[in-house]
């Protein structure tokens, strides 16, 4: 989460950071916490079409959560139905199922949620990226630079110099 919205906040995007939370919500650094990071827009404040795009995290405990609050769902979905590009890294596009929005997609994510994104109908490829009719999906952090140079690219945003 924090290094492609620190590039779409480099890229003079407004950013907000949405969760079910009220306060912060917490990274985790591969084997513990991470840094807190100020939630902006309690998630049941939070009015999708006040919003150009959407960046989904990776991290899995962060989607559990996610897949079952049909608040953070009916977002994600509504960002589809409007035709609004959206990316997610890892195990991001696991809210995609919820969503129902991955039947035919072709994507890409942690592999270990392989199977979960082909049982639910989308096409799975292990690329470092697939942008695929507004979503872009990427594996790991290790997929970073190809993931953000994508999103900017869908997202429409432009370089600031």
């Amino acid at each position: 989460m924090a290094c492609p919205r620190k590039v779409l906040d480099q890229m003079g995007a407004t950013t907000h950071l949405i969760s079910p939370n009220k306060d912060n919500v917490r990274g985790w650094s591969h084997l513990d916490w991470g840094e807190k990071y100020k939630v902006n827009v309690p998630l049941q404040l939070a009015r999708p079409e006040y919003y150009d795009a959407l960046l989904i995290p990776g991290g899995v405990m962060g989607m559990d959560i996610l897949r079952i609050n049909q608040k953070a769902i009916e977002f994600v979905r509504s960002f589809f139905v409007n035709g609004k590009p959206v990316a997610a890294i890892c195990h991001g596009p696991q809210i995609l199922i919820d969503a129902d929005v991955v039947i035919g997609r072709t994507l890409t994510s942690y592999v270990s949620i392989q199977h979960d994104l082909e049982n639910a109908g989308a096409i799975w490829i292990d690329q470092e990226v697939v942008t695929n009719n507004g979503l872009v999906t990427s594996r790991t952090t290790d997929d970073l630079s190809a993931f953000t140079t994508a999103m900017i690219k869908e997202f429409n945003l432009e370089v600031h110099q």
